[in-house]
């Protein structure tokens, strides 16, 4: 194994094989879907951290899916535009590694944030009188931190089963950004561990927390039709239905893209499955909470009223 070539060697990302035109419209319509991105979640974040009324479990957790959207638009969005602009992008390998090593550990963190949001929510509609024990802000943050460290502890075992790896050949990827099945194809040794690593992360970190969700709103799904008050079933299935909308979006690509048969253009698909963890994903998740969630938009109505006022 050659380690001191594969420190020094670039890696040119193709990006999307489009004409220069359409090119020039995605890079725009990109854009715009970038900074929506940072404002929407940058102001989710900024009213649960300034409103003392948001100050609660699930707020909390949403805070951290906010902080996990940023992050992955500034990991991955950036060099996207670039290829955009420039047809071809040139990174260094350190560099790619890296984003590889932050997509997999902000994938992780989201997927496990999801399930504490349900459990929240479980924990809120079934058993309402042991909520604040339940949910206690010891809870809360043992939860967020073990989400955090274990997802890049994970993310860290790929990135050790990849440094592994001897690469050479052509070094080209096609895609927008180093994620690791494109990285993989570059390495001149077999990838079989990696693999199996990486689907055995799936099944733990996917296929185990969804059904997890599942089970919690089923569970739900019979509380709530037992409530008496038909705004306290309206009020329960509003919040709810804000929190399905994102696990579905985000737990249904990921299992397309690491879990389903290759399709005849496996690339291709992963490119535009790629899209919605580093940029659909990250945008609607703000507009799904703010425009389903009363206590957000009041949150926001307030805060705007404060800055009329001052």
């Amino acid at each position: 194994m050659e380690g001191n070539q594969t420190w020094i060697t670039d890696i040119t990302l193709s990006g999307f094989q489009v004409g220069p035109a359409l090119e020039i419209l995605l890079c725009g319509l990109f854009s715009v879907f970038y900074r929506l991105t940072l404002l929407g979640n940058g102001v989710i974040f900024g009213i649960i951290c300034l409103d003392c009324k948001l100050h609660t479990p699930m707020y909390f957790s949403l805070s951290h899916l906010a902080i996990v959207d940023i992050s992955y638009a500034f990991n991955n969005v950036p060099k996207m535009l670039t290829n955009l602009m420039n047809q071809k992008s040139t990174i260094s390998f350190f560099p790619c590694i890296m984003q590889t090593f932050l997509y997999l550990a902000f994938a992780h963190i989201e997927c496990l944030i999801l399930v504490v949001m349900s459990y929240d929510r479980y924990a809120d509609i079934c058993h309402p009188l042991r909520y604040n024990v339940l949910m206690s802000w010891r809870v809360c943050t043992v939860l967020a931190v073990a989400s955090w460290v274990f997802s890049f502890i994970l993310a860290l075992v790929h990135l050790v089963l990849i440094l592994r790896l001897p690469f050479c050949g052509p070094h080209e990827i096609n895609h927008f950004f180093c994620e690791i099945l494109s990285v993989l194809k570059l390495a001149c040794a077999d990838t079989w561990l990696n693999q199996v690593v990486i689907f055995a992360a799936c099944v733990f970190i996917l296929v185990g927390p969804l059904c997890l969700v599942l089970v919690s709103y089923l569970r739900i799904l019979v509380a709530i039709l037992r409530i008496q008050s038909g705004e306290g079933r309206r009020k329960a299935f509003s919040t709810c239905s804000s929190h399905l909308c994102v696990v579905g979006l985000f737990f249904g690509s990921a299992i397309v893209m690491y879990m389903a048969p290759k399709s005849r253009h496996p690339e291709e698909q992963q490119k535009v499955l790629s899209l919605f963890y580093s940029l659909f994903n990250p945008m609607l998740n703000p507009l799904i909470y703010s425009l389903r969630n009363a206590e957000v938009k009041g949150a926001l109505r307030r805060a705007l009223r404060k800055e009329r006022l001052t």
